[in-house]
């Protein structure tokens, strides 16, 4: 349903995580290699990137129009550079409209967030039940229609309880999981960190990609390879990869007992 990627580590530009590789997220989008769910992730695109000796919150550039058309992203990708980088294109769920409200990565304060997947009958009923799961502090900050954006508020209210970010990832699946079946790749950054969960569809890690090439260790989490670095490794389904700069670990999604969150009323 979408086609996501993070980055963590010395500043690239966005030019040589989101368009330069053979496979990247604008070939992604039109052509995908691992994509089980859709063909062509044409409804819309989202860049996020930090500079935190600026301020905590991310840069984000979205649109509602395919990745590839977008002349303005193409021109400012190579000047652009930072150390943390989360980009997705998407494929809109049906009936979700295809507006920038929709088009991932979204935002609040410090993080972004990103979802591949889809909530089963989020239209139909499983919608209503999971919005009531959704804390009211975390209720105004859903600005379009789509799951996604419930998904993230179910994120954002582990984390105001206090989780981390693969223990906020772990909640939001037990929280959606208890309501429909769903298929949940989710992906959380605040630029310091990135965590992802595998749950349904595909999910990849290249860790250090260029081997001492750039100066500091660099680690790649995505739907699927950019390029064909045989060095990428599949993450198993029902996984939560998490990213620091010391580099990744990968632990099962079970394993991380999540905090109670709380329901709205």
């Amino acid at each position: 349903m979408c086609r996501f990627v993070a980055y963590l580590g010395p500043p690239v530009t966005l030019e040589s995580v989101v368009s330069a590789p053979e496979h990247s997220l604008v070939r992604q989008s039109y052509a995908p290699r691992h994509q089980r769910h859709g063909r062509v992730n044409a409804d819309g695109f989202g860049v996020g990137w930090y500079d935190r000796s600026v301020r905590a919150a991310p840069a984000r550039y979205r649109s509602d129009r395919p990745i590839w058309s977008d002349r303005s992203l193409a021109s400012m990708a190579g000047l652009v550079r930072s150390g943390a980088v989360l980009a997705a294109v998407r494929d809109a769920t049906p009936p979700a409209a295809v507006e920038e409200s929709g088009s991932p990565p979204f935002a609040s304060g410090p993080w972004l967030f990103a979802h591949n997947g889809a909530v089963t009958g989020f239209a139909e009923g499983s919608g209503v039940a999971l919005r009531r799961r959704v804390a009211p502090a975390r209720m105004a900050g859903i600005e379009g229609a789509s799951d996604s954006e419930v998904v993230f508020a179910l994120v954002l209210g582990a984390l105001d309880a206090g989780a981390d970010l693969a223990g906020a990832l772990a909640a939001a699946v037990a929280a959606v999981e208890s309501v429909a079946p769903a298929r949940l790749n989710l992906v959380l950054t605040d630029g310091v960190a990135v965590a992802a969960s595998a749950s349904g569809d595909t999910l990849f890690l290249l860790d250090d990609p260029w081997s001492g090439r750039r100066a500091g260790r660099a680690t790649v989490v995505a739907s699927e390879p950019y390029d064909d670095d045989p060095r990428w490794v599949t993450v198993p389904d029902r996984s939560i990869v998490c990213v620091s700069a010391g580099g990744a670990t990968v632990a099962p999604l079970g394993s991380l007992a999540p905090p109670t969150t709380q329901e709205a009323r």
